[in-house]
């Protein structure tokens, strides 16, 4: 990723100098890549270049959820955060359901449960003119639909936790009831600061600071250079003020989604605090770690089970350590198998109850496991003690 001395990513768009951040919020498939907090792995806002093929599966992660097993969708670090964090939202709601056992779901299965979602919905009244308003919804939302597992556009307002400028992408979480909240804020208490941002967008903002920074006017010059040092004093893109807000805004329970860092995020208030699901994937074998808290604004918060309980878990993954080789094995494993229930769907094999797809985890442990017992065979005359494997007893 290209970026400029500040840690800002270097985005040539518009004629916009790299100096300058920019949120297009085009998410997770541009290839620059913003690193994010909180849950789960990074969505991109960037001029979008190629696109590269999307993941054709997710892992589906199981976890009590209000006393019921519930599905939850894990993401690798260039998922489509704006599908699973909704996805994810309607699982939790059970507006759907995955079968038990599930382990892998496809993008497909994905868009077509969603897409059952939005046209089971009704108009919440009847009068004809909001009949044909609803209809029009409606039909943006099915168009949109697609660009869910590619990147929305969004472009946050300073000025409330729900404050964004309209885009077609929002009448997609209108129509699913779900709230969308950013913590982007200006703090009312720096009066110089309020008056250099106003009621502007992030985008009017941007293109306000180049424009008033090459003025020969001194007052312009000088408000352009605060709007400057607030972007760049807010570079996580929450505040604390924003964090204020959005503990205020939120109500009990709600399950909403929360866009920070170019990153879509499910978040819930429970007990007067606010909490993001972890959906990273490598947190697919840590049951216990549901939830992440956000009570400020650096992104280390706790981690929680199902019932916010404070858990720690076995490790936590950063996108700077390089994982140890029992990881990569593992890694390729689970690469096996998806390549496998590739293969078991293309040939329309049913998954029985002991499925080829374990069957294709174990060969594959095993393949691994066989350079190691060649490194240790034993010399002539030698005996080799016995030991259990793994989850079996020695009498």
């Amino acid at each position: 990723v290209k970026t400029n001395p500040k840690g800002f990513p270097a985005y040539e768009t518009n004629g916009i100098p790299p100096e300058i951040p920019l949120i297009s919020s085009k998410s997770a498939e541009d290839g620059n890549q913003v690193p994010s907090q909180g849950s789960g792995g990074a969505c991109v806002g960037a001029a979008r270049a190629s696109e590269p093929s999307m993941p054709a599966y997710y892992f589906v992660k199981w976890i009590t959820w209000k006393e019921k097993k519930t599905a939850i969708i894990t993401q690798s670090e260039n998922g489509p955060c704006p599908l699973i964090a909704i996805m994810n939202i309607l699982l939790l709601r059970w507006k759907v359901k995955l079968p038990a056992q599930t382990e892998v779901v496809t993008t497909e299965e994905l868009m077509a449960h969603l897409g059952e979602c939005v046209l089971s919905i009704k108009p919440r009244e009847r009068a004809e003119g909001m009949e044909l308003n609803f209809q029009q919804n409606m039909s943006d939302a099915m168009a949109v639909l697609p660009k869910l597992s590619t990147g929305l556009d969004v472009n946050v307002r300073f000025t409330g936790v729900s404050d964004f400028e309209y885009t077609p992408e929002c009448i997609v979480f209108d129509l699913l009831d779900i709230p969308l909240y950013h913590g982007w804020l200006v703090d009312p208490q720096s009066p110089e600061v309020v008056s250099a941002v106003g009621k502007l967008s992030y985008n009017q903002l941007v293109e306000k600071i180049i424009e008033f920074k090459h003025s020969t006017d001194t007052s312009q010059v000088s408000e352009g250079l605060i709007a400057e040092q607030f972007l760049e004093s807010t570079a996580t893109q929450l505040s604390y003020h924003g964090l204020c807000e959005l503990n205020t805004t939120a109500k009990e329970g709600e399950l909403s989604g929360f866009f920070r860092n170019n990153h879509f995020s499910t978040m819930i208030k429970h007990k007067g605090h606010l909490y993001l699901l972890v959906t990273d994937q490598g947190f697919l074998q840590e049951e216990s770690v549901v939830w992440e808290s956000l009570h400020n604004v650096e992104g280390d918060g706790n981690f929680c089970d199902s019932d916010f309980r404070l858990c720690h878990p076995s490790q936590k993954p950063t996108g700077a350590s390089q994982p140890s080789a029992q990881q990569q094995q593992q890694m390729q494993i689970d690469q096996d198998y998806l390549v496998a229930m590739s293969l078991q769907q293309q040939q329309g094999d049913a998954p029985g109850p002991m499925s080829d797809l374990e069957l294709a985890r174990q060969l594959q442990q095993e393949e691994y496991q066989q350079p190691q017992t060649q490194q240790h065979q034993p010399s002539a005359g030698q005996v080799l003690p016995v030991f259990p494997s793994e989850g079996n007893s020695c009498a």
